[in-house]
């Protein structure tokens, strides 16, 4: 039988399944406190230095500063700021530059090596740099560890997030995607309220760093892929596999027998790679739309959230609110693409062009306090918007490539993406040019995004593509 029947006889969200998907799951929220660390391990607490002329030595300039004591950061820790202020910056964009390398690497990797020795490898790797983290010497010691953290947590994260999907037949990925980005939300909101409790930025690294530890001794447990495995021609293991899921759903009768896939049998040297997403003449521009549509997303939710109606007050509350109001984006998006006058591909357009559309309004936008639509409003529904096209990118993608480079064509789009995360701190800088350019370049390229997604197939109610010829 085909793999997507047999998930249907088996149960394509059973209790075991729910087990498996609950699982990844929880870990999102580890891989979100992880992501936003450096927003509260580096935030800059209220000081005074105690002489007009401020000194250009690091360490004097050291001893004539007094912080507030009500918390406790780097900045603190080692006295960033004046001159030595970029280095909390560059922190952030290491991590950034070890997510792009970890989904350029690890999507390759667990298409040849498989999802669960590889999402096993990374989280390891991804715990034991973050209690480096908690526990660095120097400063120079901690960037090198965030580094190296978003290595491991961009590639982990990117290999939870296909085994999510490959764990549970084809009509339940909406709904599986949908939940791994609102646990995401969920998790930057737990990071908040831990950051509001535990005001050591040491301590907090080390408590937030600890789910980890957990999961990791719970993914254990966890079963390769069913659907890499009937990729690769390991078709006896996917049916254990699949008769294992079929008995803890409560259908210890049935018996799977799976078709080999035409071509699976072929050697490691042959295996698709990275490679074919150029040389395969519909991978190839499909990759190219992709690449851009991932691009613009990150630039256009990192844009909206740094220039457009800025939250006043609490820090903790702020970022809280800026986590939780991503989580209306998950029902939503689970509503659009599972209808047929809608579905995928007319979903992210929509999304896409309501975020530009959201960046251009506040443009035209002053600041009016007792207005109903005001910036503030206007660019937390633009969030709201960016967030679900994110939501459903990721589905969608994973959709439009094949089981055997299913990885590593979400690793490349994942690189586009944490280059627009790097490059969206940089953009308010072209207000030199006029006070509105900045939002202008996220408004158009939200729209931009938004028309040429309507170049791509649609896949609801498809089939699952399992090997290039099935393209």
């Amino acid at each position: 039988m085909e793999l997507d029947r047999a998930f249907c006889a088996a149960g394509e969200f059973g209790r075991c399944q729910r087990r498996l998907v609950a699982v990844l799951l929880g870990l999102q929220v580890y891989v979100a406190c992880q992501s936003v660390l450096i927003v509260l391990v580096g935030a800059v607490p209220e000081y005074h230095i105690d002489q007009e002329e401020i000194p250009r030595n690091p360490e004097e300039l050291a001893s004539h500063v007094h912080f507030a004591d009500n918390f406790t950061s780097i900045v603190t820790e080692w006295c960033l700021i004046k001159q030595e202020a970029y280095k909390v910056s560059l922190t952030s964009s290491l991590f950034f530059a070890g997510l792009l390398i970890g989904n350029l690497t690890f999507g390759p990797l667990s298409d040849r090596l498989g999802r669960k020795p590889v999402y096993l490898t990374g989280l390891f790797f991804d715990v034991i740099l973050g209690y480096i983290s908690a526990f660095a010497p120097s400063y120079q010691v901690f960037a090198m560890s965030r580094l190296g953290v978003g290595v491991m947590n961009g590639g982990t994260a990117l290999v939870s997030f296909v085994l999510t999907q490959e764990y549970v037949g084809k009509s339940f990925w909406a709904l599986t995607g949908s939940l791994t980005n609102m646990t995401f939300a969920v998790g930057i909101a737990f990071y908040a309220v831990l950051g509001y409790y535990i005001r050591d930025w040491r301590t907090l690294v080390f408590v937030s760093n600890s789910p980890g530890a957990f999961f990791f001794f719970l993914s254990y447990l966890l079963p390769e892929s069913p659907r890499w495995l009937h990729s690769q021609g390991a078709v006896e293991k996917a049916e254990a596999i699949m008769q294992d899921i079929a008995c803890a759903n409560g259908k210890e009768r049935l018996k799977i027998k799976l078709k080999p896939l035409g071509g699976a049998e072929k050697t490691q040297d042959s295996a698709p790679g990275v490679l074919n997403l150029v040389t395969h003449p519909v991978l190839r521009w499909r990759t190219v739309i992709l690449m851009y549509i991932w691009y613009v997303c990150s630039l256009v939710y990192y844009g909206l959230t740094l220039n457009a109606g800025e939250l006043k007050g609490n820090l903790y509350l702020n970022m809280a609110l800026y986590g939780l109001v991503e989580v209306p984006a998950c029902p939503l998006c689970i509503y659009f693409i599972e209808k047929p006058w809608a579905g995928r591909r007319k979903t992210t357009s929509a999304f896409l062009i309501f975020a530009g559309l959201a960046c251009i309004s506040t443009t035209f936008l002053g600041d009016r306090p007792g207005s109903f639509w005001n910036p503030t409003l206007l660019a937390l529904s633009g969030k709201l918007a960016i967030s679900a096209a994110f939501n459903i990118v990721y589905i969608y993608t994973s959709e439009l490539y094949p089981t055997v480079i299913r990885n590593a064509g979400l690793g490349v789009c994942s690189m586009t993406c944490r280059m627009g995360g790097i490059l969206a701190p940089f953009i308010p800088t072209m207000k030199s040019l006029g006070p509105a350019v900045p939002l202008l370049v996220f408004g158009l390229s939200g729209l931009s995004a938004g028309f040429l997604d309507l170049l791509l197939p649609e896949t609801l109610n498809g089939p699952t593509v399992e090997s290039l010829q099935d393209l």
